[in-house]
């Protein structure tokens, strides 16, 4: 029996890379595993890589509330509450301060930080007495990048919230705790970056201490790790799976 069987898991973003990783890892530990995109053909292929009997994929963007509201209507219909809420969906591009435009501010903060806090918040009525949190932040909201600033500033508000949140929920049991990947191959590293992405990626590499890139299941480990009984002691936490970039 895995640790979660019987419970119900919502991943925002998860038809794709950490979202995705994350998915498989808690539906093969027994969650049924509630997925959202903004791409249906992509969510039909997840699901068929989670396993149909442990997921259900529903189309939609986390910066429309109405979208929200269809994804949790879902999982109440399904009864039983919520046990892991992965607050993953996010997005970014490069802009340098001259070039950033109110769109692309908008889109980013739209997503990454009205589009989390919200997801969280429409949340609170199904989240179970000891249910996980768990928020996708960052490394570059720490390092200064050039070109990243509104990103960057997007997913230090959502680390912000990760502190927040845990000391407002930690009455009801529920634990809120955040993530910080490094630089992941991921189909989101693909799109911020141009030309030939493999030499792109090695470049990136060179800054790990490790020596590569991360993958997206070392980030759904950790992810899991923080959704189980086994980090029952953590919480407000920022977790980086970087290998080292930050760190050393």
């Amino acid at each position: 029996m895995g640790e979660f069987e019987g419970k119900t898991a919502v991943v925002t973003g998860g038809s794709t890379g950490i979202g995705l990783a994350t998915a498989v890892r808690l539906a093969a530990e027994g969650a049924h595993v509630f997925i959202t995109g903004r791409r249906a053909a992509t969510l039909d292929a997840a699901v068929a890589t989670i396993g149909e009997e442990r997921a259900t994929a529903v189309l939609g963007d986390i910066a429309e509330p109405a979208d929200l509201d269809r994804l949790y209507d879902a999982v109440r219909a399904r009864g039983g509450g919520l046990d892991v809420l992965f607050a993953n969906a996010g997005t970014g591009s490069f802009a340098t301060l001259e070039e950033v435009t109110e769109e692309h501010y908008g889109e980013t903060f739209g997503v990454n930080v009205r589009g989390t806090l919200f997801t969280v918040q429409k949340a609170l009525p199904l989240l179970n007495d000891g249910a996980s949190v768990i928020l996708n932040s960052s490394v570059r909201a720490d390092d200064g990048a050039p070109a990243f600033g509104v990103y960057a500033a997007s997913k230090a508000a959502v680390r912000s919230f990760a502190r927040t949140w845990a000391n407002e929920l930690k009455g009801r049991g529920v634990r809120v705790n955040a993530v910080s990947p490094g630089t992941i191959d991921t189909p989101g590293l693909d799109a911020v970056t141009s030309g030939d992405t493999a030499l792109t990626k090695s470049q990136f590499a060179q800054g790990v201490p490790l020596g590569r890139v991360g993958r997206a299941d070392e980030v759904a480990d950790a992810v899991v790790f923080l959704a189980s009984s086994r980090s029952s002691f953590v919480l407000g936490a920022n977790l980086y799976v970087d290998g080292g970039e930050k760190q050393i």
